[in-house]
């Protein structure tokens, strides 16, 4: 009888266990609960070890989960990229990119690192982005190297996904979506998509990033990084860039010089031009990875947590709200608070909708925010965030996320105190 008793507990503990498993790491929150229930249900020392067995196995799972990094070479193959006097495009990505690698693995035990390619091989851009999807990486970054057919052009910059605000933005756009034409199939592949047209460019204007916010953070503090080290800034960018259009984690393109800049081309075709780029994008990902673990404990996603550089407690942003109603355009400012003199402004906690995020001030009738008013932004780590709606009444601020939440995915309510978003 006993033996038969036994034999039933021990098979739901262990079915419990194989259950928990393949929940990923979410019943991780739930680990104290789980210890509990174990040391009361296996009160008896008959039944001890298979609390101690559970336990191990779930610390275990924890200790497996690792912060997967996808590193990107860009080019490759039969696509050298950008061709200079003495180097390619594709070599030099490929050796700061193995450098970065190494530089990680070295340094951070506990994070996995992916290469997209590890030698001279064409891999075709959408190829590139479902290896990132397929590892659930946390991050994705693409190295490249830039040119221009006139001028001496010099400098680094770091760009992000959406649509490009400038001409010298598209023309980088357009040469690194180009290696698409070299691909079997590709109208099919890519719904069309001309990479040489402008008007194919008119799709990411709709696109709505939820990763922007940690992309636009990384992109900032790689920039920092090159002007420590001496490179010169050429600041964060947007572009519709391909590569990074489906990839599912934040995600950076680098340019790391240009190609068609004699002295740069040295630089970057020499070891230790490579070795301080390299160096140079590791502590922005150390800066960043540290960052998402202690906010996340490498259990959470980060989406919803604060950018890189910033405590809980010093993520607050100015904040103004429109109360033109003709202004064109919506206002904010990033200096001390200035709200305006109106009824909703008071000491107390005001409730908002975030509904989506951008990397430039939009216009109040600009049609991403489908015909909404009461529209208002908050800027942090040069990321412009929108809201919608303004109460203190919390049951109010629900019925407006339920309205919203149809219109923009993941909206969400954050909290505002004297014109700065809390946190708490």
């Amino acid at each position: 009888m006993n033996r038969r008793r036994f034999s039933y507990r021990e098979g739901r503990f262990f079915l419990l266990l194989r259950l928990l498993k393949n929940k990923n790491r979410l019943f991780f929150v739930f680990l104290p609960a789980y210890i509990t229930f174990v040391a009361v249900y296996c009160k008896m020392k008959k039944y001890a070890y298979i609390a101690i067995v559970l336990i191990l196995s779930l610390l275990e799972l924890q200790a497996q989960k690792k912060f997967t990094v996808v590193i990107d070479p860009g080019h490759g193959g039969k696509d050298p990229g950008c061709v200079g006097s003495i180097s390619k495009e594709k070599t030099i990505n490929l050796s700061v990119a193995l450098k970065l690698g190494t530089l990680i693995e070295k340094n951070h035990p506990d994070a996995q690192v992916v290469y997209t390619r590890r030698t001279d091989v064409f891999i075709p851009l959408d190829e590139r982005a479902n290896m990132a999807n397929k590892h659930k990486a946390d991050l994705f970054i693409s190295i490249h190297a830039n040119s221009v057919k006139r001028g001496s052009a010099s400098g680094t910059e770091t760009y992000t996904l959406g649509l490009a605000n400038s001409s010298e933005n598209l023309d980088v756009a357009m040469r690194e979506n180009s290696v698409i034409l070299m691909e079997d199939d590709y109208l099919r592949k890519y719904e069309g998509f001309d990479p040489k047209s402008t008007e194919s460019y008119i799709i990411f204007e709709l696109i709505q990033n939820k990763h922007m916010e940690q992309s636009v953070s990384l992109a900032s503090e790689i920039q920092k990084s090159f002007v420590n080290s001496k490179r010169g800034n050429r600041g964060v960018r947007q572009a519709g860039l391909l590569v990074l259009r489906k990839t599912g984690m934040p995600s950076v393109l680098i340019e790391l010089g240009f190609i068609s800049n004699r002295a740069e081309e040295r630089f970057m075709a020499s070891n230790e031009g490579q070795k301080t780029l390299a160096q140079s994008i590791y502590k922005a990902f150390d800066r960043f990875k540290n960052d998402y673990v202690r906010k996340s404990g490498n259990m959470a996603d980060i989406t919803n947590v604060p950018p890189p550089g910033k405590t809980v407690a010093e993520n607050t942003s100015s904040y103004q709200e429109e109360d033109d109603e003709e202004e064109e355009e919506i206002t904010g400012t990033t200096d001390a608070p200035v709200p305006p003199a109106t009824a909703k402004n008071t000491s107390s906690i005001i409730y908002k909708v975030q509904i989506l995020t951008s990397d430039k001030k939009l216009s109040v009738k600009d049609k991403l925010f489908n015909g909404y008013d009461d529209i208002s932004f908050y800027i942090e780590k040069g990321v412009y965030k929108y809201t919608y709606g303004s109460t203190s009444d919390y049951k109010e601020i629900i019925s407006l996320q339920k309205k919203a939440a149809k219109d923009f995915k993941g909206a969400f309510i954050i909290k505002m105190k004297d014109g700065n978003r809390i946190y708490n």
